[in-house]
């Protein structure tokens, strides 16, 4: 995630489509028999998407990891860490049946590259882009920010080809790189979009920091359909969720909702710090950094809390299996 400590006030939110998951009707009928069959639809809409493995996570963060040493300790745009990372992860998309393109930018003198994967089928006048920065600062090898995101991204996409999942809406992946300078890659995606092809993205979902080691649970507060999606998800696991609004214009999602596409993503916290409440909430310790290696060189596979990473991966599944029709 990019730095920025200027924090400004959530602007009004636009009129947007009340769309609802497949997964939420459930909720619906629930809310109408009561609180016995509201537990009941929650646990089963939790169900219906696969378990995304935290050990199979886990082991792309490793393999990053491999990657940053062996590549002078960091994966950041224009180092040869970053290409590294990419065709480790075009690698797996390739042999498991997707459709993958590099796309080419150049920022500071260096050449960029955002990974893009798509899931043949589907609509493909409505696609469900689902993204994480695959980018490292210079500092460290950002297994957190951002390969947390990066690896459930992946493990998502993987589970979509092992179940055979083939849902209405055409299913888009993708990793950005240069997210750590100012959201370049992901700026320059939205930047060649056609007017018609911004208007066939019926959503982008991205997830930037999900393993933070002293976590928390932001959900972004925009698309409502969307944020009504990953809060049903937590609230089958009796986890309470805040507004992430200390994200926008830090991460991927702002060159989508600046192009009025409707973005949500999840958040577990970075360098600013816990409260009381949110320790009593979510355990933890108050008044220290969610993540106190955020941008720094202990950035490394011991900075990964497993159950806020599991947690967070399973609820990649859900959005994308809900949200995909």
């Amino acid at each position: 995630m990019r730095r920025n400590t200027t924090r400004r006030p959530h602007p009004p939110r636009a009129r947007r489509r009340a769309a609802l998951p497949l997964a939420a009707l459930g909720g619906v009928l629930a809310l109408l028999l009561g609180p016995a069959a509201q537990a009941g639809a929650s646990a089963q809409a939790v169900a219906a998407a696969p378990d995304i493995s935290v050990t199979a996570v886990k082991a792309d963060l490793k393999a990053l990891q491999d990657v940053a040493t062996a590549n002078g300790g960091n994966r950041a745009h224009g180092r040869p860490g970053y290409r590294a990372s990419l065709d480790l992860i075009k690698g797996k998309l390739d042999a498991a049946g997707f459709t993958t393109s590099i796309q080419q930018f150049t920022s500071g003198g260096a050449t960029g590259y955002n990974l893009i994967a798509d899931w043949p089928g589907g609509d493909t006048g409505k696609v469900l882009l689902t993204g994480a920065h695959l980018d490292s600062v210079t500092a460290g090898p950002g297994i957190n920010d951002n390969g947390s995101g990066s690896a459930a991204v992946l493990e998502t996409a993987l589970a979509v080809s092992r179940t055979g999942f083939h849902p209405a809406k055409h299913l888009r992946f993708a990793w950005w790189g240069a997210e750590e300078l100012g959201m370049v890659g992901s700026k320059n995606y939205v930047s060649k979009l056609t007017t018609a092809q911004r208007a066939t993205i019926s959503g982008y979902l991205n997830f930037d920091m999900i393993g933070s080691p002293n976590p928390g649970y932001f959900v972004y507060d925009d698309d409502p359909a969307i944020e009504k999606t990953f809060k049903q998800y937590f609230t089958g696991l009796g986890v309470v969720t805040e507004p992430e609004t200390e994200g926008d214009g830090r991460s991927d999602h702002a060159p989508f909702k600046n192009a009025g596409i409707p973005v949500g993503g999840l958040f577990s916290g970075a360098d600013y710090i816990k409260t009381t409440k949110q320790a009593a909430q979510w355990g933890g310790t108050a008044g220290k950094a969610f993540d106190a290696c955020y941008h720094r060189s202990c950035d490394t596979l011991t900075n990964i809390n497993d159950t806020a990473l599991d947690r967070h991966s399973d609820a990649v599944a859900y959005a994308v299996w809900n949200l995909a029709g």
